[in-house]
C-alpha cells in the first residue's frame, strides 16, 4: 500500500484552517480596525487600494484606488474631510484607477479614507479603509456616533473644540442651494461640519436656504424652486450626511430682508406651503420638499423654518388667536401646511406633514434682567402678543391648532438677548443667569426639544457676529459662555 502524500495533506490541512479562519472572521462580532495589508496593498475584491510610500516617510503619501467600474464624480474623504481625486490614464484594460495625496494634516495617527461616487447628485459610499502611519491598510467596521446624556442646550455653528462634558446637545449649521459646490457654504464643507459634530455626539439640524439674503426661492419662480428641490434631493441622497438629525427649510422668510433677490415676489405663506408639501398644486404632483427628500431617504426629518417675530413686513390672510402680523403669517402658513398634508392623504398619498417646527425666540431684556425668559411681556399695541422670549408660547399655540401639526416637536433654533429694534447686542446687554432661566422655562414645555444660542463660532470668517459669539466672548458674552459651560456640567434633571 502506498504511503499518503504528506506535502499534499499538509497543504490541504492548511487550506481547511484558512477557510475556517475566514468563516470565523465573518461570524465574529469584530468591530474597529482589522489590519489586512501591512505592505501597503489591499488585493481584496474590487476596489483595490494601494498606499505609497508604505513607510509614511520619504515624501507625500499617495493613495490609489482601482475598480472595474468607471464611477463618475468621485471624491475621497480623510476622516470626513473631502478631497478631490484624479483619474489616471493607462493601466489594465477595464480597470480604472483614481489617486490623491493624503493631506499633511492627517498626521501620524491612523485615518479613515473613504471613496464616494456620483457626488454630483449625492455621494454614495463605495469603500473605505484605515491607513496607518506606516502605510498599512486595514479594514474598519462602521463606527457608532458618540453618545451622552441628552440636553436641550444647543449652539448655532457649534465650535468643534467645545467640551460638551459628556452631554448630547444640538448643533445648527447652514448651507445654500445656489452655493452647493462653493467653499464652506456648499455640501462638502457641510458634510465635514456634520461629521465633526456627530463625532461629539451632537444632534445636527441643517438649515437649507436658497441663497445669501434670499432664504427661499422667490414666490412663483418655478426655475428657482427646481434648483432648490434638486439640492434637497442631493442632501437626502448623500451618505456623508446620514448623521443629520433634521433639515430646517428656510429662515425668517416673512421679513423682506430675507427676500432680497426679488423683493417684488416675497415668500408668502401659500408659497412656503407649496414648496414644503405641495399645497395648492395637484395631488399627483410631487415637486415639493417632503416628497422629494423622503423618496431618497424615508427617514429624513423636515422642519418648517422659523418665522421672525415682531416683523410687520408681511401679514397673513387668516387671523391668529392674537392679531399681529407675524402671528397671522405663521397661522396662515400652518393652516396651508395642514391643508396640503390632508389633500395628499385624501388622494391616497403618504401624509406630507412636517416633522416639526423651528422657532425664533429672542429675549427682550429691558429692566427684567435674568427674569426675562420667565416673564410675560404682552404688548397692548400688538393685541397682547408676547414681546420677549415667551413668544415661543405664541408659536406653540398656533402649531397646536391644526390636526396634522398638533403636538409636533419644536426647536428654538435661534435665541439670544438681541432685539433688532433696539440694536443692542448680547455683548452689551447679556444679564448673567438669563440662559439658565430660558432653559428652565422650556423645561416646562415638553414640546420644545432644543434651545439654540445664536451663535457659538462663525467659521466662515464673518466678523459681524463676534458680538453674539460664545467663542469670541466680547464684553458680557464671557458670562454667557461660562454659564453655557456650567449648564452642561450640571446634573441632568430627572
Amino acid at each position: 500500500m502506498s504511503q499518503p502524500n504528506r506535502p499534499r495533506l499538509w497543504r490541504a490541512g492548511w487550506a481547511l484552517v484558512v477557510v475556517a479562519l475566514a468563516v470565523l472572521y465573518w461570524l465574529l462580532p469584530i468591530r474597529g480596525q482589522v489590519t489586512i495589508a501591512p505592505g501597503g496593498v489591499w488585493e481584496e475584491p474590487w476596489p483595490r487600494w494601494r498606499v505609497s510610500p508604505t513607510n509614511g516617510r520619504g515624501g507625500p503619501t499617495t493613495v490609489q484606488i482601482s475598480d472595474v467600474v468607471g464611477w463618475p464624480h468621485m471624491l475621497a474623504t480623510v476622516d470626513g474631510r473631502s478631497l478631490s481625486v484624479q483619474l489616471q490614464a493607462g493601466g489594465s484594460p477595464g480597470v480604472y484607477t483614481w489617486a490623491f495625496v493624503l493631506p499633511a494634516s492627517a498626521g501620524s495617527a491612523p485615518v479613515e479614507v473613504a471613496l464616494y461616487h456620483n457626488c454630483d447628485t449625492g455621494c454614495q459610499r463605495r469603500s473605505s479603509v484605515i491607513v496607518g502611519a506606516d502605510g498599512a491598510i486595514g479594514d474598519t467596521a462602521p463606527s457608532s456616533p458618540a453618545s451622552g446624556t441628552p440636553t436641550q442646550l444647543c449652539a448655532v455653528e457649534a465650535n468643534p473644540e467645545r467640551d460638551w462634558h459628556g452631554r448630547s446637545g444640538w448643533d445648527v449649521t447652514l448651507t445654500y442651494a445656489r452655493l452647493a459646490d462653493q467653499p464652506y457654504w456648499g455640501i462638502d464643507d457641510l458634510a465635514w461640519r456634520v461629521q465633526q459634530a456627530t463625532a461629539q455626539g451632537l444632534r445636527v439640524l441643517v438649515r437649507v436656504d436658497y441663497d445669501q439674503d434670499q432664504s427661499l426661492p422667490p414666490a412663483g419662480d418655478q426655475r428657482a424652486l427646481t434648483l432648490y428641490l434638486n439640492y434637497l434631493r442631493r442632501l437626502a441622497r448623500d451618505q456623508r450626511l446620514a448623521g443629520v438629525y433634521g433639515y430646517v427649510l428656510g429662515n425668517g422668510f416673512n421679513e423682506l430682508s430675507s427676500n432680497s433677490l426679488d423683493p417684488q415676489r416675497p415668500v408668502t405663506p401659500a408659497w412656503y406651503a407649496r414648496l414644503f408639501n405641495g399645497y395648492g398644486a395637484p395631488a399627483a404632483q410631487s415637486d415639493n420638499a417632503v416628497q422629494v427628500m423622503r423618496a431618497e431617504n424615508p427617514q429624513v426629518r423636515l422642519l418648517v423654518g422659523p418665522v421672525r417675530p415682531w416683523v410687520a413686513d408681511q401679514d397673513g390672510a387668516q387671523l391668529a388667536p392674537i392679531d399681529a402680523p407675524w402671528l397671522n403669517y405663521f397661522h396662515t402658513l400652518a393652516a396651508a401646511l395642514d391643508a396640503g398634508a390632508q389633500a395628499k392623504q385624501a388622494a391616497g398619498y403618504a401624509l406630507a406633514a412636517p416633522d416639526g417646527f423651528a422657532l425664533h425666540a429672542p429675549g427682550r431684556v429691558g429692566d427684567l434682567g435674568p427674569a426675562e425668559p420667565q416673564t410675560d411681556q404682552r404688548q397692548p399695541e400688538w393685541n397682547g402678543a408676547q414681546g420677549g422670549f415667551r413668544v415661543y408660547r405664541d408659536w406653540l399655540e398656533i402649531i397646536n391648532t391644526f390636526p396634522t401639526t398638533r403636538g409636533l416637536p419644536a426647536y428654538i433654533t435661534s435665541t439670544n438677548t438681541f432685539v433688532a429694534a433696539e440694536g443692542v447686542t448680547p455683548a452689551d446687554n447679556y444679564p448673567a443667569g438669563w440662559l439658565s432661566a430660558a432653559l428652565a422655562e422650556i423645561g416646562q414645555a415638553p414640546q420644545v426639544q432644543a434651545l439654540c444660542w445664536f451663535l457659538d463660532q462663525d467659521r466662515s470668517g464673518d466678523a459681524r457676529w463676534d458680538d453674539f459669539s460664545l467663542t469670541a466672548q466680547p464684553g458680557r458674552l464671557a458670562e454667557a459662555a461660562a454659564e453655557f459651560d456650567a449648564l452642561l456640567q450640571a446634573a441632568p434633571q430627572p
